[in-house]
């Protein structure tokens, strides 16, 4: 598979795609367009990201967190208003890392389904 493939991804940093093809280097042509398929549903662009914790902000405090799965955050958020607004600022900041963080956890679930033959 053509790592190219992995460049039409919105918003792709350059640490996501040598994770993405380090990650993948092992697998079979067709496990490859399997991988691709699946994370490609489950990736979060970085612009996303700064949208939710944009919302997060101001209208539904830890929407970001319960986004990327972070469903503890996302309660803790929700009661203490964003951690009294800072965690809400600081997931601001920070979408480009919450967004590598949650990707990298998408393509170990991608990766695992892939070689395990597909879905």
């Amino acid at each position: 598979m053509n790592t190219n493939q992995f460049m039409s991804f919105p918003g792709i940093s350059p640490e996501e795609l040598a994770f993405l093809q380090q990650g993948t280097a092992d697998l079979t042509e067709e496990q490859q367009k399997t991988f691709y398929v699946i994370y490609s549903g489950k990736r979060k662009s970085p612009q996303d990201i700064l949208i939710f914790s944009i919302i997060g902000l101001f209208v539904v405090p830890g929407l970001q967190r319960f986004i990327t799965g972070q469903i503890g955050m996302g309660i803790l958020y929700l009661f203490t208003l964003g951690l009294c607004f800072i965690g809400s600022i600081m997931d601001l900041v920070n979408n480009k890392t919450i967004a590598l963080e949650y990707n990298q956890k998408m393509a170990f679930e991608s990766y695992q389904i892939a070689k395990m033959g597909g879905f």
